[in-house]
């Protein structure tokens, strides 16, 4: 019988946010999660505050260690997304610590957001963290459709502003021995596989900038998750998992969900527990043994249909089930014959 994988299992604890830390951790471990993937935002950690305050960062550390667990990876989303998004409006307060929102002028929210995330770089290499997942923002998001017509300038623009944004705040990961692993994610400047090329190409390949491999916004785009692993194998720095249930089309539906709510019966896809959707799970886990990803395997649990407290345990069950050490032999052969 083959050997259990050593890879951590998880829980992000974005979805979370309306509980304190201590309940997070506590179900957490009663579920049989080893760790949290804990996000920078409401109770569960504030940065600033840790920063400055080596007894909350203590304290913080020992709600984890009363339920036996540990933490491999931040996440700080939240403000990621303040550090290129243009505008900043009334959707950016509503994600933000008032610290960074301040009177809410665009680029004074956009350089605090800056700082908070070099100050989580140096949180997380206080806690002997090397990995930060989140946003970066786009100053071109709002421009994907292309029409009206944007001339090709605004484009190049936009990737020489995440450039300058976001350089300055890789050299602190570098100074702290942490990488960003960024999820390619509508809104963002990297959002599925060209895009992705550009944003290296933009910081010039540096190793602070990653990926957090996440399938579910690749799924609805047609973008294949399982090659994105293969192509981007040294970029792979954290892993999420969420699940995406692809409706079956029936002349009515878009990719883009039509402005309608989460768990509306009328999108053409939607979120679910990992484990009921499409997402090639096999394939992806046989893939990322096959580039030798070695990190914590995180469970980002979202479900409109489902109660989070039994889809987290379930999810949980799952992904563990998936972590027996497989064979790769039969996964070179099967990639390159869905690669033809």
């Amino acid at each position: 019988m083959p050997e259990r994988s050593t890879h951590p299992v998880t829980l992000f604890t974005g979805q979370w946010a309306d509980l304190p830390l201590e309940q997070v951790a506590e179900r957490a471990a009663a579920w049989g999660y080893d760790g949290l993937e804990i996000a920078c935002s409401a109770e569960h950690l504030d940065v600033w505050r840790a920063a400055e305050d080596d007894a909350y960062l203590k304290e913080r550390v020992e709600v984890l260690d009363r339920h036996g667990l540990k933490v491999w990876a931040l996440s700080n989303h939240l403000a990621g997304q303040a550090v290129c998004d243009d505008p900043i409006d009334f959707r950016h307060q509503a994600i933000l610590r008032p610290r960074v929102w301040g009177d809410g002028e665009g680029e004074g929210v956009r350089q605090r957001a800056a700082e908070e995330l070099k100050l989580t770089a140096k949180v997380a290499r206080k806690l002997g963290v090397d990995v930060i997942t989140g946003f970066t923002g786009s100053k071109i998001w709002p421009y994907v459709a292309m029409f009206p017509p944007v001339p090709a300038h605004v484009i190049d623009a936009g990737y020489e502003d995440f450039a300058a944004r976001w350089n300055p705040i890789l050299d602190v990961f570098d100074d702290e021995g942490v990488r960003y692993a960024h999820e390619v994610h509508p809104g963002e400047i990297a959002y599925d596989y060209w895009t992705c090329v550009r944003a290296l190409e933009a910081v010039d390949g540096r190793e602070a900038f990653g990926f957090n491999w996440d399938p579910s916004h690749m799924m609805w785009q047609g973008v294949d998750p399982v090659a994105f692993i293969v192509d981007f194998a040294d970029r792979i720095v954290h892993v999420d998992c969420k699940d995406t249930r692809l409706r079956p089309g029936n002349g009515r539906a878009g990719v883009l969900g039509s402005h309608l709510p989460w768990g509306d019966p009328r999108r053409g896809w939607d979120f679910v527990s990992t484990g009921h959707g499409d997402v090639p799970w096999e394939d992806a886990f046989r893939a990322l043994r096959h580039v030798g990803y070695s990190g914590p395997i995180s469970v980002e649990w979202e479900d409109a249909g489902m109660e989070r407290e039994h889809g987290a345990r379930e999810a949980q069950e799952f992904v563990r089930s998936l972590l027996w050490e497989l064979p790769t032999a039969s996964f070179d052969t099967a990639f390159s014959s869905n690669a033809d």
